[in-house]
């Protein structure tokens, strides 16, 4: 889906708080300024780049002198205020002595939920890089709540991903990439040089967080890479304090885990993307093989006929996941109806539910349409 012959290469570069820091409230700063002497590299070999940063939090406990985390809402939120005053301002004058112009991009869910948003937010991304910026990007933690949270920076970076049309993502994390197993705990596990697709047994291997310092873990960076697939958009976990490792990404060198991105059989639309992206999933549907099939294999809209059961409360056009009777996710959508009344409409034919008062609505209507409908496979 990327013409690179019209414009430079794009590359999101997601910088993990256990990578970025040294403790648990302390900034590396010279980890910071190997990472602008990396970036500097490759803009001059034809890049764009934009950073996904974490560590606002850690920087801002740096800062008021707080050498534990806290765990109420106000303090980590004040902490996030603080620090990422002094988180911008290390990018700035690390950039800055390279001769790169850094610029500070806050979002949260409300930013993207609303598809006019999302836009925008794109809009301003690509003019940034137009101008030979690199966009800093975070979370605006200072702001956040549980409702409009990413939770997790791996989703924030593949949503700027896939908003800037990225040629490449790059996760430096603290661990060398995906493993069989969690190489901490099973000596055995080897690491996965390249995934071709997100299937059941990728993420049986993804299993938790290997540090303390982050919010997200191994199962985030996967779905991530899975919508990435999707949207087209290879993606390389690697251990982020290896020496040259986005140098070596971009020149397309073995480094990490490269999640590979084939030509898809399926259109993905950037209305597609947001709504695998730009909301936070409410529900989901579980189908049967045949709906599965007919939704995977031959491009169908998802009726009410094949829905087993739903799972969670949703409204009209919430973003919802969809599932096999084995609870494997392997789409999401839009949905066309609450869940109130897909429940009822779960177990009945086409004939009950069209001469049914209540749910004769979905009789001739797709529970989410084709063109509503993102497939991870």
């Amino acid at each position: 889906m990327n013409d690179a012959t019209h414009r430079r290469k794009r590359l999101v570069v997601k910088i993990g708080s256990a990578t970025l820091t040294t403790s648990e409230s302390s900034i590396d700063y010279g980890f910071l300024n190997d990472l602008a002497d990396q970036v500097a590299r490759v803009r001059a070999a034809g890049w764009d780049v934009v950073i996904v940063t974490s560590a606002a939090i850690a920087c801002g406990l740096e800062a008021l002198g707080i050498a534990k985390r806290p765990g109420d809402m106000p303090s980590l939120q004040a902490a996030a205020s603080v620090g990422q005053s002094a988180l911008s301002t290390a990018y700035a004058e690390a950039f800055g002595a390279r001769d790169m112009l850094t610029s500070v991009v806050l979002l949260t869910r409300r930013d993207t939920k609303d598809r006019s948003a999302y836009l925008h937010a794109r809009d301003t991304l690509t003019r940034l890089l137009e101008l030979s910026v690199v966009p800093v990007v975070n979370e605006n933690d200072t702001v956040s709540v549980e409702q409009i949270r990413f939770g997790d920076n791996d989703t924030l970076a593949a949503l700027v991903a896939c908003l800037i049309d990225a040629d490449l993502m790059v996760i430096l994390s603290d661990i060398d990439g995906l493993y069989t197993a969690n190489p901490q705990i099973d000596p055995a596990a080897t690491l996965i040089p390249v995934v071709d697709r997100v299937g059941r047994d990728i993420l049986a291997a993804a299993g938790g967080a290997v540090s303390g310092v982050g919010s997200g873990g191994m199962i985030t960076k996967i779905k991530a890479a899975r919508v990435l697939m999707a949207a087209g958009i290879p993606m390389v976990i690697c251990q982020g304090r290896r020496a040259d490792c986005i140098v070596q990404a971009a020149a397309g060198e073995a480094v990490g885990t490269l999640f590979t991105a084939p030509d898809r059989p399926h259109e993905i639309t950037a209305k597609k993307l947001w709504i695998a992206l730009g909301d936070s999933v409410h529900g989901t549907v579980v189908v049967d093989e045949g709906a599965r099939d007919a939704l995977v294999m031959r491009g169908k809209s998802l009726l009410s006929v094949g829905i087993r059961s739903v799972e969670g409360d949703f409204g009209l056009d919430d973003i919802v996941d969809v599932a096999d009777e084995t609870g494997h996710v392997f789409a999401r959508g839009r949905a066309a109806a609450a869940s109130d009344l897909l429940k009822l409409a779960c177990g009945r034919s086409r004939e009950e539910v069209a001469s049914n008062a209540i749910l004769a609505v979905l009789a001739d209507r797709p529970v989410i349409h084709r063109d509503e409908l993102v497939l991870f496979e």
